[in-house]
């Protein structure tokens, strides 16, 4: 074996320092040049983000700046998950449930005491709820269950079984809680200097279930074999639907027709009328429109209907034409989402048949708005081919127009025409640091966040499922800033994306996609966000929802800056 040299202790040290300033020399240049191009109010933020920063012992400092600087809109929140146990707990006391202490779950009461002592009659074994409110080890553990909280991963049992069992366990309060959910969110949002949330949400739909499995799915044959030969190309591509099973446009445009006649369109309107409910009781609960409101009205939230990805084509495709049908019906419903997980069996299985639904019914409603879950993936997670496409499916026969997660991307097939054409199409990734860690393990220099980044894929923080998670969108900017060196222009830009892909109606402020650096000519001429807008400039923010939230971040942007010393 060859001799290691020893280095003298006076010369390990001399490149040691050596070594580090020139590691600081390089973190700071970007911040330098950055703020050479920055307005004098970006200066003093950059010089206080970095006074911050710069305690590596501590991100103590970052948390409290972050915690005030505006942060645009949350565009990836399960509703579900981001409220906190602690919530659910209470609730499940005033409902009445029951608690499983083996399985540490919610279960349903087997009726109610009519004599003292009131209350659920629980049985095998179950608890009241309301017990559980004086049983502090019972809580801290249902607490655990229900998050992340305290979770280590044992042999069988990783972060992501951990984090997808915790919906089951808390699962079963009554759906009249949804606008207190929204209140708890919408508060949050506002104690962090956020104005938008695009909440997911799954609206009752199981009433379908008799429909959905009483017409099935079309029959399984090969696909465009010599069976389904056609005159010309141009009729096969007309007709052919080009899922995995050779389904055909007009097969879909019966099915379609079927579901709609069936009853689907009442379902519609229940859907609408629940969701509606949820904003009114939380309008309610928040005294909006009044003296006493709450700072938490000044949060807007909009509604992305949830698709349940994890079942059978006839079910999901009965279930997407729904979401498409409430959000062309709903202005509180500005668009959809797959969910659950995307490693599922039938999730992984049906993902090429499931886009093409997407681009069938794409097709019948183009105006409605498309997310999806793509990529959450990670090797060892699913087989090699698994990683391969999601992403590219998802934006070339999904239509998405933003992509949740994408952790995959660099295993994707020709990452890097991937990442061009997503920048072609101005497609956004909403990046979710903890949960891509608590779920699937993945931490710098394994996440692609610098990738999209220096690809010029435009990209905004989430919170993906903040209280399971036991976060919240300060925590994922301190994360990002301490372990990918963003800097404050950097959360600016990405705070700013937010509002950009957000699926808010209107013309963007912004004169072109994802570039932050002039606005539309109306408003040209003066400080954006401004207090008192030019008459031009008034009547694009009237005129667009999502240019008015736009203008309200820069006057947020405004006044953040000039408050710093």
């Amino acid at each position: 074996m060859p001799r290691i040299c020893q280095v003298p202790e006076r010369l390990r040290r001399r490149a040691v320092i050596s070594a580090l300033l020139l590691l600081s020399t390089l973190t700071l240049m970007p911040v330098v040049l950055l703020a050479q191009g920055a307005t004098p109010g970006e200066q003093r933020a950059v010089r206080a983000f970095e006074a911050a920063k710069s305690d590596k012992a501590s991100a103590l400092a970052l948390e409290a700046f972050l915690a005030k600087m505006p942060k645009g809109g949350d565009l990836h929140m399960h509703l579900s998950g981001a409220v906190y146990a602690e919530t659910f707990l209470k609730e499940a006391a005033a409902d009445n449930l029951c608690v499983n202490p083996k399985m540490l779950s919610f279960a349903k009461n087997a009726g109610l005491a009519k004599d003292p002592p009131m209350g659920p009659i629980c049985a095998d074994g179950n608890v009241p709820a309301a017990s559980v409110l004086q049983n502090q080890r019972l809580y801290d553990s249902l607490v655990d269950a229900f998050s992340m909280r305290d979770f280590v991963p044992s042999a069988g049992v990783s972060g992501h079984d951990q984090f997808f069992a915790t919906f089951d366990r808390f699962g079963g309060l009554d759906k009249s809680h949804t606008g207190e959910w929204l209140d708890e969110v919408a508060t949050r949002a506002a104690s962090q200097n956020e104005q938008y949330l695009e909440v997911m949400q799954t609206p009752s739909f199981f009433d379908l279930a008799p429909l959905w499995n009483s017409l099935g799915w079309p029959p399984l044959r090969g696909v465009l074999d010599a069976s389904r030969e056609k005159d010309s190309a141009e009729d096969s591509a007309q007709d052919f639907a080009g899922d995995a099973t050779g389904t055909s446009r007009t097969e879909l445009d019966a099915l379609r027709t079927k579901l709609l006649a069936g009853g689907l369109r009442t379902e519609v309107a229940l859907d609408i009328h629940e969701l509606d409910d949820a904003l009114a009781a939380r309008n309610r609960i928040e005294h909006c429109g009044d003296a006493s409101a709450a700072p938490a009205c000044a949060v807007k939230i909009r509604f992305l209907y949830q698709v349940l990805r994890a079942f059978p084509p006839q079910q999901v495709f009965a279930q997407t034409l729904l979401a498409f049908e409430v959000a062309s019906s709903d202005a509180n419903v500005v668009g959809l989402n797959f969910v659950q997980p995307e490693d599922a069996t039938l999730a992984m299985s049906e993902y090429n048949r499931q886009m093409h639904m997407l681009d069938y019914l794409h097709s019948v409603y183009p105006k409605a708005h498309i997310s999806l879950h793509a990529g959450e993936l990670v090797p060892g997670l699913v087989p090699p081919d698994g990683l391969r496409f999601h992403i590219r499916e998802a934006v070339e026969l999904g239509h998405a127009e933003r992509i949740g997660h994408g952790v995959d991307v660099m295993y994707e097939t020709d990452p890097r025409g991937l990442l061009n054409e997503m920048v072609a199409r101005h497609v956004m990734v909403e990046i979710n640091l903890t949960s891509n860690d608590a779920i699937l393990g993945v931490v710098p220099p394994h996440h692609p966040l610098p990738e999209y980044r220096a690809a010029h894929v435009p990209v905004a923080l989430s919170t993906d499922d903040e209280g399971v998670s036991r976060i919240d969108l300060t925590h994922e900017f301190v994360r990002a800033a301490m372990e990918y060196g963003l800097g404050y222009l950097d959360l600016k830009a990405m705070a700013r994306a937010s509002l950009e892909h957000s699926f808010l109606p209107g013309a963007s402020l912004w004169a072109k996609p994802d570039d932050f650096t002039r606005v539309k000519a109306g408003c040209a001429g003066q400080a954006a966000g401004a207090a008192e807008p030019t008459t031009a400039c008034a009547a694009l923010l009237k005129s667009s929802e999502r240019a008015a939230e736009q203008w309200e971040l820069e006057r947020r942007f405004l006044a953040f800056e000039a408050s710093l010393l």
